[in-house]
């Protein structure tokens, strides 16, 4: 009995001391709120816009075919080279025309003379006739007088059948109706072509250029109800509609032209319609023409006088089933879910917001993956980034915003 006691009290106080050295609990530190930057929507004016792919066209496009049957004889042009109305391009054998215009000649000679005869006879008898009257029959100075009008009559139809062989012996020359640039041989020296079917080779105008797009039918109603509605000042007098135009990699649209046609009704196949504007392509004084025809352009439209409008960067606008949002902050540095309407967006990367959103509205930037509605962060108040770093149209902050280098401690009352 007494081993047992003083082994239970032996293992009591091991016990005892065991528990009497077990260390602290560890203390959880404070969750650090995440750092999320965030900026004042960008206030300036903008000029709502809708843009379009198209094709270049030349103003003038002329295919060069013979207007006379024969063989090719001369090609005295360079191919791709730039010609002018008038300049020679092809030469037909000449010969067999020639010919034919010297056979007309020698019928009209042949008629003149016959019609020289005509007249003598006639002019003779006239005159023995009032020398001696009734000494000529009035029968025959009927026939003399006949004679003389068949005469006359032949002669001028040999001299309208002489213009044809004249024009065809000029038509032998195929000339350039137009200023522009040539294209290829398709023929070489010593082919038959055929009048009015034989392709020769094309010459397009090059400046100026045009630029066709369609314009699909949301965009047109739109366009006729701000009109409608005086939000579109409708041009009067033959003022010019100005369009932009972009090339391939070329960064916005720095080509400016004008409208000068639209279609007179929509295509119901594509529920669109064709669209014209014409751009300027002059030559550079040490280089070449940048348009030609065919080529795949950017076309920018702009519809509505410059308005006063919010900007935010468009990374900062996300996508809820096809309804648009932004993430803003309350006084309590907690995220929001706004929903907003937004507009075309801008070269520098900023998109337009038409509503949901106020000019001291602090709006989530970046991060976005990481925040979710009422959840608070620590709020990094920097200006509203661009595409390549360059300001917002120049503008500066918002008043009352902090510069990126200085960002204030706490939250900001709105």
């Amino acid at each position: 009995m007494f081993r047992s006691s003083l082994a239970l009290g032996f293992l009591g106080l091991v016990l005892a001391g065991a528990t009497g050295c077990q260390p602290n609990p560890p203390r959880v530190a404070p969750r650090e709120l995440p750092v999320i930057p965030v900026s004042h929507p960008v206030t300036r004016e903008v000029t709502d816009y809708v843009d379009f792919t198209g094709r270049t066209e030349a103003v003038q496009s002329v295919d060069i075919r013979p207007r006379v049957t024969g063989y090719l004889h001369r090609m005295p042009f360079q191919e791709g080279s730039m010609v002018k109305a008038g300049d020679l391009l092809f030469v037909i054998d000449p010969r067999p025309y020639q010919a034919q215009l010297d056979s007309a000649r020698g019928q009209v000679t042949l008629n003149l003379a016959q019609r020289n005869l005509a007249r003598t006879i006639y002019n003779r008898d006239l005159a023995l006739n009032a020398r001696l009257a009734s000494s000529v029959s009035q029968e025959q100075l009927d026939q003399d007088k006949a004679a003389l009008d068949e005469a006359n009559s032949r002669v001028e139809a040999q001299k309208q059948n002489m213009k044809v062989f004249e024009l065809n012996r000029e038509f032998t020359n195929v000339v350039s109706p137009i200023d522009g640039q040539i294209s290829r041989y398709y023929l070489t020296l010593g082919n038959l072509v055929n009048q009015d079917q034989t392709l020769l080779t094309t010459v397009v105008s090059v400046d100026p250029m045009y630029a066709y797009f369609d314009m699909d039918e949301p965009t047109l109603l739109l366009i006729r109800r701000a009109i409608n509605e005086g939000r579109i000042k409708r041009r009067r007098g033959g003022a010019a509609i100005p369009v932009y135009m972009g090339l391939q990699g070329e960064d916005g649209f720095p080509h400016q032209g004008t409208i000068n046609f639209a279609n007179n009704q929509v295509n119901p196949t594509t529920g669109s319609i064709a669209v014209r504007g014409v751009f300027p392509n002059p030559e550079p004084p040490e280089g070449i023409r940048l348009l030609s025809p065919g080529m795949f352009v950017r076309i920018r439209l702009p519809i509505g006088p410059p308005h006063s409008a919010l900007l935010v960067i468009d990374r900062a606008v996300g996508s809820d089933q096809g309804l648009k949002y932004v993430y803003v902050l309350d006084n309590q540095n907690k995220v929001q879910y706004r929903r907003v309407t937004t507009g075309a967006q801008q070269d520098d990367g900023l998109r337009v917001i038409d509503a949901g959103l106020k000019p001291d509205d602090w709006v989530v930037i970046g991060g976005l993956l990481q925040v979710r509605p009422q959840m608070q962060i620590q709020p990094e108040r920097v200006a509203m980034p661009t595409l390549g770093g360059r300001p917002p149209g120049g503008e500066t902050p918002p008043a009352g915003a902090p510069q990126p280098t200085s960002p204030p401690a706490g939250p900001t009352k709105r």
